[in-house]
This record gives C-alpha cells, structure tokens and sequence, in this order.
C-alpha cells in the first residue's frame, strides 16, 4: 500500500484526490497537510508539514506555493518523493524545485490530466511538420470565472511544447488590442475566456492557407487531474532522484 501525505487535502483537488482513494486498493492518503486544521477527514491534518510525524512514502501537493520551501526541506528530510502539481511558482520557487530534485525524485506538471499530457504528445508532431507548411498557431484556453491566473499553466504548456520542438524560435503574443500590426510569423497567439464554471478547455489551432486543424482538450471533472496525480504517484515510487514530467509516465 502506497502512504500518500497530501499538501492541500481540504481544497477542491484535494477532496476529489480522497473521494477516489477511497476505493483504491493500492494507495492511500495516511495524512494532510491544510492551513486549516480538520478533524473529520479520516486522516490526521497537519496545518504544517513539519508537524506531521507520520510515516508515508511520497507526498501528493495541490496547495500555493505557500511554504513551498518548508514540503521540500521535509521530503529531503524523509527520503520522500513529490508529484508538485501547484501552479503559479516563481522562477526563485522552480530553482528550489531543481535543487531539491537532487536529493529526492520530483515529478513536476502544469496539468495532470493523462489526455493533456497525450495532447502535448502530438502537439509536437503536429507543430515540426505545419510550421515548416507556414501555418500560424494560436491557443485558446477557457476555464471557470473563479481563476486568476491567465493564461493557464496549461495553455503555456501547450506553448512550450510546441516552441521545443521548433528550436524557440517563436514567442508568445498574449494580447493584440494594443498593437495595430499583421501578425507576426513566428509568434503563438494566447488568448485566455473566463467564465461560468467552466473546468477547462484548451484548442490549439493550426491556421494554414485554405485548411484548418484545431486539437482540442476539454476537461469535464477535476476528477482527471485527481486521477492523473494519483497515476503519477504510483510511477513515482522507487524511483531515483531527478525531475520527471507526465511525458514519462504515459510513455
């Protein structure tokens, strides 16, 4: 049985992780870490992850990236894996990341969704083959109006796996209402819709002459990235120090 410590456990993510280990044979969470301390979880809450003395074997995080520093210092500490699903780090937060995962295996990822990290797969086959046929590429992301962050890590993931594969070369356009131009050529357009409750949705279209190709992802549930995480943390296990993406786990 896999012993999970989940950093976030009271938030949205963290519920939906807990109400689908609760038929898991394999895995379960043994603590939680939450700013605010609870009772009824089934499983002792820690407000901070240096208080919790529990034994476990990796540790799932969905929370900010508050107190990122101290969940490091502590999976250092205790020989523990870490699947990092917080979005929003600084660049001074991923360089904690990098070094944290010379000690201990670090598996980082914008999005944990299995389909997304598919995407991303052919994103890159799509973009060697259209951007060499001149087809400009734009990404339109959606997501409910309780969001503050635009674009999504996600969106910018998109992106980034699609400059790899073309060398860099192209750079991202995030608004054009203050600019009275044509479209620069080795540019990708990002344009970000919030509203409703909308999970999330991502498109990314490959405008040609005459012909059109959009691949798109929509996310119905937060019960996929719950799904992909706990997927993620099995794969994990054993696994020597490093930093590892979803891109290893779906092979």
């Amino acid at each position: 049985m896999i012993r999970i410590i989940l950093r976030g456990c009271n938030g949205k993510m963290g519920q939906e992780i807990a109400k689908i280990l609760q038929t898991d044979r394999e895995a379960a969470i043994v603590a939680g870490i939450d700013l605010k301390e609870t009772t009824d979880n089934g499983y002792p809450v820690f407000t901070s992850v240096s208080a919790c003395k529990v034994e476990a074997d990796i540790i799932i995080d969905f929370a900010s990236p508050k107190k990122l520093d101290e969940m490091l210092q502590y999976a250092e500490q205790n020989n523990l894996p870490v699947i990092l699903c917080t979005t929003g780090l600084s660049e001074e937060d991923l360089e904690m990341v990098k070094e944290a995962s010379k000690k201990t295996a670090i598996l980082r990822s914008a999005n944990m969704s299995v389909g997304i990290n598919t995407v991303i797969k052919l994103l890159k086959t799509a973009a060697q083959v259209l951007a060499a046929a001149d087809f400009d590429i734009e990404i339109v992301e959606k997501h409910h109006n309780q969001k503050v962050d635009a674009p999504s890590g996600t969106a910018l993931a998109l992106a980034d796996a699609v400059n790899e594969v073309l060398e860099e070369e192209y750079s991202y356009k995030y608004d054009r209402s203050r600019e009275r131009e044509k479209r620069k050529k080795q540019e990708i357009g990002i344009s970000a819709v919030r509203g409703g409750t909308i999970i999330g949705e991502h498109e990314v279209i490959f405008a040609g002459m005459d012909e059109v190709i959009e691949i798109k992802h929509t996310a119905y549930s937060r019960a996929i990235f719950a799904r992909g995480a706990i997927h993620a943390a099995k794969f994990l296990i054993g696994k020597t120090p490093g930093m590892y993406q979803m891109s290893d786990v779906i092979g």
